[in-house]
């Protein structure tokens, strides 16, 4: 109930300031929204009556012989033929509130591509005629998950090293310590540069490469408590009741340790969304296909005149990182004991 009671008012401090609050809640919003991203900007209607028979393309796969057609590959629902269909008498369709996948393309743009906005495409298209819109909204999801995982590794590799250093300290702290200083030398670059051209680039294949070095910063902040809370008396009486060093590790010390890892848990997503949008905007992070910031923002490198590539992106990347940081701001404030 102490513990219970102590995290609540943590929470309560958080929510007094209102930057912390709405930053909390637009980020949360907005990712939230993300999730459903097929359901807010897809190609394929939500649902649609065809003859007196409901269809949902967005849930079902349907080839173009379903509606009468002549292939068997899955229906175009923009095509002519299409169109046609829905146009007849009894017959409706309802579209997703942008009617434009990450990977669709506008063949109907009577502007050459990247063409500005338009009522057919809110923030325009690229330089291959896909929508922007679509392209960040995904991107976003994308990025953001990305990150999530990439986090979550990386908090979970460096509290095991941490804890393993600063609790037992002595030759294994050493050892430990000049392993991580050689690891830590190695030119992470240099090695994403050499694996993008020896395996084909996925978004799975990054996580592992970044997973090997992203820890080693949260290392060294989980080794600092560790080696404060090893000596501490409570550590002491838990180790004379004969507790084994896991429990003392998982049940007294570690729960005190998580301050530090809480508190830059926003930051170090922020910083690996800015990893992610550095690496495909060199061209070595996702596949081009891939709905990703960074690609949108090299192609705007690439096309100076499209404002609406640099800045949409611009946008969207500054402002959830902006959210990010003072989340993480508003969560250093309310751990903060001297607050």
């Amino acid at each position: 109930m102490n513990k219970l009671n102590k995290y609540s008012s943590y929470w309560i401090k958080f929510l007094e300031n209102k930057r912390n609050k709405y930053s909390l809640f637009i980020f949360s919003f907005i990712f939230i929204l993300s999730l459903f991203a097929e359901v807010i900007s897809n190609d394929k209607p939500l649902v649609m009556n065809i003859d007196d028979k409901l269809y949902f393309p967005i849930l079902m796969t349907y080839s173009d012989k379903h509606f009468g057609g002549y292939f068997d590959t899955e229906a175009d629902y923009k095509d002519d033929f299409m169109t046609r269909k829905l146009e007849m008498k009894n017959n409706w369709a309802v579209f997703p509130f942008n009617p434009h996948s990450y990977n669709s393309i506008n063949l109907n743009n009577s502007k050459p591509n990247p063409a500005p906005p338009s009522k057919y495409n809110y923030l325009g298209t690229d330089d291959r005629g896909r929508d922007v819109l679509a392209r960040l909204i995904y991107g976003f999801r994308l990025s953001v998950l990305f990150a999530f995982a990439l986090t979550a590794i990386g908090i979970l590799i460096g509290l095991f090293f941490g804890a393993l250093q600063g609790y037992y300290a002595g030759k294994i702290d050493l050892y430990l310590q000049r392993f991580i200083e050689i690891w830590g030398s190695m030119p992470e670059l240099y090695l994403l540069i050499i694996f993008s051209s020896l395996f084909e680039p996925n978004i799975f294949l990054l996580i592992v490469l970044l997973s090997l070095f992203g820890w080693m910063s949260l290392s060294d902040y989980v080794r600092a408590e560790f080696l404060k809370g090893r000596n501490m008396e409570y550590v002491i009486a838990a180790r004379t009741l004969g507790l084994s060093n896991t429990e003392i590790i998982i049940k007294h010390i570690l729960p005190n340790s998580m301050v530090s890892v809480i508190t830059f848990l926003p930051f170090r997503i922020s910083g690996a969304i800015l990893i992610l949008t550095s690496l495909d905007f060199l061209g070595l992070g996702v596949p081009p296909d891939t709905p990703s910031l960074g690609e949108l923002l090299a192609q705007g490198k690439d096309n100076i005149e499209a404002w609406w590539l640099s800045i949409s992106t611009f946008l969207v990347l500054t402002g959830t990182l902006l959210l990010l940081i003072f989340i993480g701001e508003g969560i250093r404030e309310s751990l903060d004991a001297r607050s």
